[in-house]
């Protein structure tokens, strides 16, 4: 049994150092490109295009109808293709509230006479007790708060991101990420969601406020951070800690 448990504490002190051992006296690892979702949906080889006659007024003509002539349409449309997704946050909000609230009660119950028991407990007693009161119950309780959110958010980035799916109905959904690691800390940029075709620029751009379901998530792994971070035993008694 004592085997057991020690296997047990083995195993979850490995489990709660993996994701720090990856940066124990080096830089932090970047994730694998060719394991994303954007690397599967690139050498995804799609369904073969309808091959139309070629016209010899294609060939020079500005007005052609390819993507990769002058004037074509170069938009993300297609699982695969790449565009710019243009996130510009900076929002502000303010929430203050406070609450008060006290209580006090008292009780108190004595047995004086009861055939007398109290006397002879008396003579039992050590000298300066009494059994006059055998119950004196008091309680008191005083409770307030105060609470502020006082939050305010700017954000401003550029990432690149691929179409891995194309919905039904048009939509699609895309996915990027983008690494930068500076020295020992890694910063990471992720972003997810569903856009519409057609809100998409002839830039190739999209704003974050057009994208559904926007996943953006703006962080980082090292040794900075963490420092920064409270050790799994101290959240674990957060949770679990009554008082």
């Amino acid at each position: 049994m004592r085997v057991f448990y020690v296997s047990g504490l083995v195993g979850i002190l490995a489990l709660t150092a993996c994701g720090r051992s990856d940066h124990i006296g080096k830089a932090p690892s970047f994730s694998p490109a060719a394991e994303t979702a954007e690397h599967s949906a690139m050498v995804f080889e799609g369904l073969p295009a309808r091959i139309e006659p070629e016209r010899p007024i294609d060939q020079a003509s500005l007005w052609s109808r390819e993507r990769q002539s002058l004037l074509g349409d170069r938009r993300a449309i297609r699982r695969g293709d790449i565009l710019t997704v243009v996130i510009e946050i900076d929002e502000k909000a303010e929430i203050s509230n406070a609450t008060g609230r006290s209580r006090s009660g008292a009780e108190s119950l004595g047995i004086p006479q009861l055939g007398g028991l109290s006397q002879r407990l008396d003579n039992a007693l050590p000298e300066g007790a009494s059994a006059s009161e055998l119950v004196s119950i008091n309680s008191s309780s005083t409770s307030s708060g105060n609470g502020s959110v006082k939050r305010k958010e700017k954000l401003t980035l550029r990432v690149a991101a691929t179409i891995v799916d194309v919905l039904p109905n048009g939509v699609l959904s895309i996915s990027g990420s983008q690494e930068l690691r500076v020295n020992f800390e890694l910063r990471e940029l992720l972003v997810t969601g569903y856009v519409r075709p057609e809100d998409i620029s002839r830039q190739n751009e999209i704003t974050y406020d057009k994208i559904a379901s926007a996943r953006v998530s703006y962080g980082g792994r090292g040794q900075i951070t963490d420092v920064q971070q409270p050790r799994l035993g101290q959240q674990v008694l957060d949770v679990i800690l009554p008082f």
